[in-house]
Order: C-alpha cells, then structure tokens, then sequence
C-alpha cells in the first residue's frame, strides 16, 4: 500500500498538493492556513525564476507540510522552538525520507543542524519573509522592503543562507513587477 509521502510526492500539480494538504489538514488538525499558500507560492515564483539546482516537487510538499506542528498562539516560545522538529518526525511517520524531514526541520535554525540541506535555505527564506509581509495578531505586516531589511540584517545576520542574494533580487523584480 502507498503511503502519505509518496502519494503526494507522486502529484506533480502544485495546487492538486494543497488540496491534499486541506483534507490532511480537515481530517489531523496539522496547521495549514493561508500563510501556507503564500509561502509555498513564494517558493514556486523564486524557483521559477532562478534556477537554484533543486528539485521543486519536494520544496513545494515541504513548504507546504514543514509548518504543520506550528501552533496558532502567538507568543509560545517553547512551541516555535520545537515545532520544526515535532513537525519532522511526525511527517516521518507519514513515510517521508529522513532527508525531507531534515529539510522540513531546517526551515528554522533551532535544530542546531550545521550541514543544511539547499531546500531548507528556501523554505528559511519564505517562510520568514513570507512571515514578515502578513498582518498578525500582535503586529501590522511590514512594507516589503523593511521586511528584506529585517531578513538580512537581523534574522539572517551571521547566518549563511546560500540563496539569500538570489532572493532579494526576485522579491525586488517581482516588487517593479506588481507595481
């Protein structure tokens, strides 16, 4: 019999994947709401447009499952430091790889893992920019070039994220684009 993983590994429609992720969502209570849509189509453009030698089929699955232990209650300290890794070995019981756990586990730096993988530099940079340009409980959203700001130079800084320049230059194209 297939398992979760392969079954939504082997859907190559990225919008087919998150009608998956909605029902897994309806039916175990994993977080999936509509940051998660944002952040997994951020992925899908900045893997359009630069060519960042990854397999896209698994950043768009892990961006749209690497968040699924997050809670909703802002301001649980405890919970952001462990859902990366609660959310890693609950998708390994779905039957993915260790390898996409990992991944989904590095969309923080919280694990602690020095060898990251290049998929988790994408989710890292999604999922936090992607973040920072929603309005949230405790806070208006950022205007998209405070928000690059905050990446580099305070969430990133000394941090080695080997797509960061490459994501600056698609969120600053996408900017003149939509304006």
């Amino acid at each position: 019999m297939e398992t979760f993983a392969e079954y939504i590994l082997s859907e190559k429609d990225w919008i087919k994947k998150m009608e998956i992720v909605y029902y897994l969502q309806k039916k175990t209570g994993i977080f999936y709401d509509n940051s998660v849509i944002l952040k997994t189509l951020l992925a899908k453009w900045f893997m359009e447009d630069k060519d960042l030698g990854v397999d896209k089929n698994l950043v768009i699955t892990a961006c749209l499952l690497c968040n699924c232990k997050k809670s909703n209650k802002p301001g649980d300290l405890s919970r952001v430091k462990s859902y990366a890794k609660d959310g890693a070995e609950y998708l390994y019981k779905l039957g993915f790889s260790s390898r996409f756990c990992k991944i989904c586990e590095e969309v923080n730096r919280y694990s602690g893992s020095e060898e990251r993988e290049r998929e988790s530099d994408i989710l890292e940079l999604v999922d936090q920019f992607g973040g920072m340009i929603l309005d949230r409980p405790e806070r208006i959203a950022f205007k998209v070039d405070e928000a690059l700001v905050l990446l580099e130079y305070r969430n990133l800084k000394d941090k080695n994220n080997r797509f960061l320049q490459e994501f600056k230059e698609f969120i600053n194209k996408m900017e003149e684009v939509l304006v």
